[in-house]
């Protein structure tokens, strides 16, 4: 047996190198296809209306997640998603951007519309049950988690990227709001 112990042990380097090499020289193999984020929704405007990807079908349009209750994230990218779309001038005045709400025991269309009337006009607030919303969070692939706080509340954990999907709702790209608005916007602009 002490004698094989070696061979065994080179055997199985070989193969662990083997397997580390097909992932290495694979480098689409945990690339998720961009067809696969986003997918259909059934939600509930700010103004109580049920929508779903079809009504923002034909024009390229952003996605984020959030929640009302977000203490800093959520409110800077709404602020910032609407500098982009002002940036944009006149291409920019049919784009819309929807806020998928990730905390419907709280975020009801209501909330929603007294919530969003801080921010531009184009963002759409966006809530439902919280499967439909589950349903939505998994389509585009995103993260939520409910946490607890020490005070009793609760806040939520979530994807704070902005999706840019194109007429036919298929995922673009993720907007880089990390600049100055224009430079977004022109990067926006060439994906409208």
């Amino acid at each position: 047996m002490r004698r094989a112990l070696p061979l065994i042990l080179f055997a199985l380097g070989l193969v662990v190198l083997g397997g580390l090499a097909v992932v290495v020289l694979t480098p689409k193999a945990n690339v998720v296809a961009t067809s696969s984020v986003g997918g259909p929704f059934t939600l509930t405007d700010q103004d109580g209306r049920r929508v779903t990807e079809a009504d923002f079908a034909g024009k390229t349009h952003l996605v984020f997640f959030g929640f009302t209750h977000c203490p800093d994230v959520c409110p800077t990218t709404l602020q910032q998603i609407g500098d982009v779309l002002r940036a944009l001038g006149p291409k920019g005045r049919d784009v819309k951007a929807l806020f998928i709400a990730v905390d419907p025991e709280r975020d009801t269309p209501a909330a929603l519309k007294t919530y969003l009337a801080s921010f531009d006009p184009r963002i759409v607030g966006l809530t439902g049950t919280p499967e439909e919303v589950a349903a939505a969070v998994k389509g585009y692939r995103a993260y939520v988690r409910k946490v607890p706080t020490k005070d009793g509340d609760y806040t939520m954990e979530h994807t704070a990227l902005v999706y840019v999907m194109d007429g036919q709702n298929r995922f673009v790209n993720a907007l880089n709001l990390a600049r100055p608005p224009e430079a977004a916007a022109a990067e926006l602009d060439k994906m409208l």
